[in-house]
């Protein structure tokens, strides 16, 4: 009887041997398979009912299976567009924030510079009528060159604001003197006394310190929005290696073939999947956070001395205030200007002094603060500012994060909680391998996926270059240097043409450990109370006097 007992119990014991590890009953049935792979849009026509032997499988343990080769390659081409998918899905916050603020800052710049180049005309027409109809492209040239240095034009700001002032001097002298003939070259020399006979007061000074330095902060800014929003863009649009697709179709869809289509991948070999094939996204990382460092600092510039709103609001009360002091000083304008440049010849004939407009006595009718509008684009910067700043600070290390946002998706992985009934790359068990640091160089141990760590990835690469680019653009901009006009032999002077710091204004380094917003400086304050201070120099200038320069300017 015991010799029949062992003759039977010999043969199912070589039996039991034969199967694969973790065999049962139920596991030689692909039902659960046909149903998952069917659910995925595949045809059920080449999946077999039970395992099948699997020395076929390429990427797969190649014990009995559920899958064919047409099923793993079908599965690992599938498991690379899930993950081309999960990157970009991922990284839509940080793209979508860009794209949105980028045009929201770019529809209240444009917005703001139409809205003080009405409100210049309007309070021009209506104070000196025909006589600024007839030199209205001074001012039209001003506002042109303004909106062609923000989008990206050769534009030195300095040296087209003291051209601006420049033709001013030159308009308003001839018309204030209409008794006398200028030669151009006697213009030419009539500008050259622009600086030394100081016609229009301090006010060209101090806006072309307030003016340079908000107008190379805000368009520094957009553009670092644009360079965010199109490094963003590329780095979310990922071409997995041979290598990562291997370990993607391993992690996800070797549970598949091996009949545990509802068991996921434990929570750190997702990590280390993921790290392996997001080692270069992880490298930008360093440079993109000190970009945003950069945009931040730019940001407090342009809610504080830098803000372009309180530049720009006030700029036709500041421009109206430098036409009436060189009307006040108009004669001692003139003569110090005829001692340097000579008599100048009289005029062949003058006309009647009847042709003058019956409004030439009018008297100048400052701009009530309520009839400004107070914002552009339906905000103001202060809000615009604080809210880009907030998004941004959200976007600091979205690259070395993307493996644990992908993993921590419970329709990915099986999650942190449940560490032993989990796919680990071979059977359901916990995974025990340690995760891997983030970066290419330190991808040389992953146990996942084969990593090249001596061929860094050359599209990376470019965008860490545009970052690191546009990096040192916000700094020269936050103290208020104009970069393309740097002098390129030593761009941490300073000295460029287009420098927006005069009179020690401006810091002189670049800080990123800097939080505090900077303190509001005195040209801030002065622009900020512009129309009080207008106003007060309006009621107190002689009527006498415009009386009769307008007088001769409408003869």
């Amino acid at each position: 009887m015991s010799s029949w007992i062992g003759a039977v119990i010999l043969p199912l014991s070589g039996l039991l041997l034969s199967l694969p590890a973790g065999a049962d009953v139920k596991a030689r049935s692909c039902s659960e398979v046909r149903q998952a792979y069917g659910a995925k849009g595949f045809s059920l026509a080449d999946i077999p009912y039970q395992e099948i032997a699997g020395e076929h499988l390429r990427i797969c343990p190649q014990e009995y299976t559920c899958c064919t080769t047409e099923m793993e390659d079908k599965l690992s081409q599938q498991s690379k567009l899930e993950f081309e998918n999960l990157v970009e899905e991922t990284s839509h916050f940080v793209r979508t924030t860009f794209v949105s603020r980028h045009k929201k800052f770019d529809e209240f710049f444009r917005e703001l510079l139409e809205n003080a180049e009405k409100s210049l005309n309007d309070m021009f027409v209506r104070t000196y009528g025909m006589l600024y109809m007839q030199n209205s492209e001074v001012f039209q040239d001003l506002f042109t060159e303004l909106k062609r240095y923000y989008t990206g034009g050769n534009v030195n700001l300095e040296e087209m604001l003291n051209d601006f002032w420049a033709r001013l001097l030159e308009r308003m002298f001839q018309l204030i003197n209409p008794q006398y003939h200028f030669s151009e070259d006697y213009l030419e020399c009539v500008s050259k006394y622009t600086d030394q006979l100081k016609p229009f007061g301090d006010v060209p000074r101090k806006l072309k310190i307030q003016v340079t330095r908000a107008f190379i902060a805000a368009r520094t800014f957009v553009q670092g929005l644009t360079v965010g929003r199109e490094v963003a863009n590329r780095v979310s649009k990922v071409s997995p290696t041979p290598g990562c697709i291997r370990a993607l179709m391993k992690m996800l869809y070797c549970p598949y073939c091996r009949g545990l289509p509802s068991v996921r991948p434990c929570n750190n070999y997702c990590l280390n999947v993921m790290k392996g094939c997001l080692a270069n996204q992880a490298d930008l990382d360093t440079e993109w956070n000190l970009f945003i460092d950069a945009m931040l600092l730019v940001a407090e510039r342009l809610e504080g001395p830098f803000n372009i709103e309180s530049v720009m609001d006030p700029i036709d009360v500041k421009i109206s205030e430098a036409i009436m002091n060189m009307q006040e000083n108009s004669m001692q304008v003139s003569a110090k200007v005829f001692q340097g440049c000579g008599q100048p010849k009289p005029a062949p004939a003058l006309r009647s002094a009847r042709s003058a407009p019956e409004n030439f006595n009018t008297r100048f009718r400052p701009y009530n603060p309520e009839e400004r509008p107070t914002t552009a684009a339906g905000t103001s910067l202060d809000r615009l500012v604080t809210d880009i700043k907030e998004k941004l600070k959200l976007s600091k290390k979205v690259w070395s994060a993307l493996p644990y946002t992908i993993c921590k998706d419970e329709s990915v992985t099986a999650g942190t909680s449940n560490e032993e009934e989990c796919w680990n790359g071979h059977s359901k068990a916990r995974y025990l391998p340690e995760i891997m640091n983030d970066g290419l160089t330190n991808q040389i141990n992953n146990p996942e996926v084969d990593v090249d760590i001596t061929r860094p990835d050359t599209f990376i690469r470019q965008q860490i270059m545009a970052l690191r680019v546009m990096t040192n653009k916000l700094k020269n901009a936050y103290n208020g240097n104009d970069v393309n006009f740097q002098d390129t032999s030593d761009e941490s002077s300073g000295s460029g043409s287009g420098s927006g710091c005069m009179d020690d204004v401006c810091p002189t380094e670049f800080e990123f450990v800097t939080t505090e917003a900077p303190a509001v400086d005195p040209d801030r304050r002065e622009v900020d109370s512009s129309a009080a201070q207008l106003g007060y120099s309006l009621l107190s200038a002689s009527l006498v006097c415009i009386v009769l320069v307008l007088q001769r300017l409408c003869r």
